[in-house]
């Protein structure tokens, strides 16, 4: 049998170089290339536009291997994770990670966003966003510090954390980005259909709800209400300090307490969580203007995006030893800064994706030259890939396919796109499907075999590229 190199030579998805040193790994014939989504009447959600939207894109893409990876990627949130109800005459939808029955706020953004596109051409799916937003503005009322929700009170494996938990939690750990989803989904919602259904006096409360949030971790005064510890054996996943972390100078900046990977932070301004919420509040603010009297509100908005934007020119960018001025990931105020990045958006890769800088900013193009170099501590780089990690899995040489994926997202050089595309055909280990994170040289030693967001953004990119 062919070795995978050559077979990806032969289907024109490789790239010279991308594999070199990788040792033989065989090719999938093309007769076993059988869908694994569920059966459909086990799907958890159907929508002809996506169904008739798989059937176009395969037929553009340019091997049957990467055409059967989209077929069983892209519908996967819709297949198996969604939840779906109408609850007092309003949509209602949960949305469950994959392999974890909960509802990230974060994750049940990004994993339906990649659908958000053909939300005009079918009311079944409008509605589905509906669901989410709705229910996302439930949960941010229930907690804006929890990063996590149960469907109902039910409690779960993470009551006894020391911080205020509530059954509807299944975590609780502070993300800015937490925050900053709900608005992007709204906001690009509102902007692709015009529906305004979801955005009245509730969700208005909860967005002022959002914005107090922010201010108190601003911490400008005290430490604010939020603080966490967990009994655990992972470092990453509680806090020091008595559970505020590590001091920070209020410089403007917003404490996110953890990553979007849920790993607690380092030096607690995380930066590309705080480009995101510049992006988000100016968002709010011309959603505020158009839908709401409330000019009040949308002039606060918009005067802490432009605190914070301020304050990342001054305290996030600085000169590296090798790069030049670039952003730094994490700091504190007091001067100390973390150079790295992580896979989980946001991150610094992510900016252009999440519409914070644009791809050809000389700032992001020198910041980006070191989060894909060995400079950056946690990209990896062996027989069958390279690629950002992170600390969550607890392993070196962890590749994230989502790092791959988002440098596809992001890049500006069709070579590089192409490049990105062979590893993702190269490291899905024969199951069709995206993972948490593999092996830099064994792609079959990989974390988590169902995980929505990697598999839809997967899809997202084969869109952005084919389907032109």
């Amino acid at each position: 049998m062919e070795s995978r190199r050559t077979f990806l030579k032969k289907s024109g998805l490789c790239t010279a170089g991308v594999l070199i040193g990788s040792s033989a790994m065989p090719a999938i014939p093309a007769d076993v290339y059988k869908s694994q989504r569920p059966a459909p009447q086990a799907r958890r959600f159907s929508s002809d536009v996506i169904e008739a939207t798989i059937e176009r894109v395969k037929a553009k893409l340019p091997h049957p291997e990467l055409a059967w990876m989209f077929e069983n990627c892209f519908p996967n949130t819709l297949d198996t994770t969604v939840y779906y109800s109408e609850k007092d005459g309003r949509p209602d939808a949960f949305i469950i990670t994959g392999d974890i029955h909960a509802m990230w706020l974060r994750d049940s953004t990004a994993q339906v966003w990649p659908y958000l596109r053909f939300a005009n051409e079918e009311e079944k799916l409008k509605r589905l966003f509906q669901g989410v937003i709705n229910r996302q503005t439930k949960c941010i009322a229930i907690d804006p510090y929890a990063n996590a929700f149960n469907d109902g009170p039910t409690g779960g494996e993470w009551q006894s954390d020391y911080t205020a938990m509530k059954p509807e939690l299944h975590e609780r750990k502070w993300e800015i980005d937490s925050l900053c989803y709900p608005i992007r989904l709204a906001f690009h919602f509102w902007r692709t259909t015009g529906d305004t259904a979801c955005f009245d006096a509730n969700w208005l409360a909860t967005m002022k709800l959002v914005l107090r949030t922010f201010r108190e971790q601003q911490r400008k005064t005290d430490l604010g209400p939020y603080s966490f510890m967990r009994n655990t054996t992972r470092p990453g996943d509680t806090l020091h300090m008595s559970g505020y972390g590590y001091d920070v100078v209020p410089v403007g900046l917003v404490v996110s307490s953890f990553r979007p990977s849920d790993d607690a932070t380092v030096l607690p301004f995380l930066i590309p969580s705080n480009y995101f919420l510049v992006t988000s509040m100016r968002q709010l603010a011309v959603m505020v203007d158009s839908l709401s009297a409330d000019v009040t509100f949308a002039q606060e908005c918009r005067a802490l995006a432009d605190e914070v934007e301020t304050a990342l020119r001054q305290y996030a960018i600085a000169e590296h030893l090798h790069f030049g001025q670039i952003i730094a990931y994490e700091v504190d105020g007091f001067g100390n800064r973390l150079y790295m990045d992580d896979a989980n958006v946001p991150s610094l890769l992510s900016l252009p994706y999440l519409g914070c800088l644009a791809a050809d900013d000389p700032l992001y193009r020198d910041t980006r030259a070191f989060v894909l170099s060995e400079h950056n501590p946690f990209f990896y780089k062996g027989a069958f890939a390279e690629g950002i990690g992170g600390p969550h899995t607890g392993w070196h040489d962890q590749i994230w396919p989502l790092s791959i994926i988002m440098r596809a997202m992001t890049s500006q050089d069709e070579q590089e796109i192409q490049s990105c595309l062979d590893m993702l055909v190269a490291t899905h280990a024969g199951t069709g499907f995206m993972h948490e994170s593999f092996h830099k040289d064994n792609p079959e030693k990989f974390t988590r075999k169902w995980f929505a967001w990697a598999n839809t953004l997967f899809g997202e990119l084969l869109i952005n590229t084919f389907d032109k």
